[in-house]
């Protein structure tokens, strides 16, 4: 009769994982491995995170998390030792608010006329913020990344990202571009060659 049991076990293929979709990096999360089939009195679960063994086995069918982190965000899934039977993956999602808000350029600090210059804006959280960006104190537009071709020096000035994760908003440090006119140059190497010539 016990034999004739331990197939049924193999078989069964309704092993679930209860899990929260969500949970907010910090918190605690508890995952629950469940399963109609008749296991052993001290069955010895193995749990998994992206293919990855977690625990050598415990006769606990609960996985705690305490303080949750980013890093713990993957597919879960949970094994019967003995058995051929493993749950489904469940997908367990960490949200978290952006650290720091920061800009990042695609050029060096001298800027032509005619120029095509590239502003991302650098804001790690899940789910992504919003972004938006200014000139001074004067909104420009929204999107992580922000682009001005043809540049001209009416573009030179202060710009910063804002990144907005719920209620609370986040700005990066000014970045500033000195837009440099072509002509202004060429004049100035002029000047300084003949101030050299002896």
């Amino acid at each position: 009769m016990r034999a004739a049991l331990d197939i049924m076990c193999v078989l069964c293929s309704d092993l679930q994982l209860e899990s929260p979709e969500r949970v907010t990096e910090r918190d605690s999360v508890r995952l629950t491995c469940k399963s109609s089939c008749n296991l052993t009195d001290t069955p010895t679960f193995i749990w998994y995170r992206n293919s990855q063994r977690l625990t050598e086995g415990t006769t606990d069918n609960k996985l705690i998390l305490n303080s949750v982190r980013r890093e713990d965000a993957g597919r879960y899934r949970c094994a019967v030792h003995g058995h051929t039977l493993t749950s489904p993956d469940v997908y367990l999602d960490v949200t978290y608010p952006p650290k720091e808000t920061l800009i990042v350029i695609d050029r060096s600090a001298v800027i032509m006329e005619r120029d095509s210059v590239s502003l991302s804006c650098s804001s790690d959280s899940n789910p992504p913020a919003e972004i938006s960006w200014f000139k001074g104190t004067q909104y420009i537009r929204s999107g992580r990344t922000f682009t001005i071709s043809n540049i001209s020096s009416d573009d030179s000035g202060e710009y910063k990202c804002k990144s907005l994760y719920g209620n609370v908003d986040k700005y990066s440090d000014p970045v500033t571009l000195d837009v440099q006119c072509e002509f202004m140059i060429i004049y100035t190497l002029v000047q300084l060659y003949k101030f050299t010539v002896f």
